[in-house]
Order: structure tokens, then sequence, then C-alpha cells
């Protein structure tokens, strides 16, 4: 199950899945900017805008070191 919203932050690392890669699965690394998704959970997981400006929905939250 995608994490919580409650455990997404602006400034934590995460991998995201964008639209264009759901099929793939492949996943994107970076840091969270903003959270777009209002709702505390979604089956997709919650959807970020990344520092990069990329968009997606987070698949793994990434404690330091990881």
């Amino acid at each position: 199950m995608p994490p919580l919203r409650l455990q997404i932050q602006p400034g934590v690392t995460v991998d995201i899945v964008q639209k264009q890669d759901q099929p793939t699965g492949r996943l994107t690394r970076g840091v969270v900017a903003a959270l777009l998704t209002r709702s505390p959970s979604h089956p997709h997981g919650i959807k970020v805008r990344l520092t990069s400006g990329q968009v997606g929905r987070v698949q793994a939250v990434l404690t330091p070191g990881e």
C-alpha cells in the first residue's frame, strides 16, 4: 500500500511514478515540493510535485541513507 499523506511532507525524498510511466512502473526519485492530493490516502498514491517540477504519485518515502 502506498504511503499516507501524513507520512509525506515537503522536503522528504520519495519515489514517484509519473503518469506516462504507470504502465511500466518506472520510478522517479526526488524531493517533495508540494502535496497535490488533499485526501489522507489514495489507492494509487498521494500526488506530489517534486522540486524538479515533475508530478507523480508517491510509491515510497525514503529514509536518510537510502
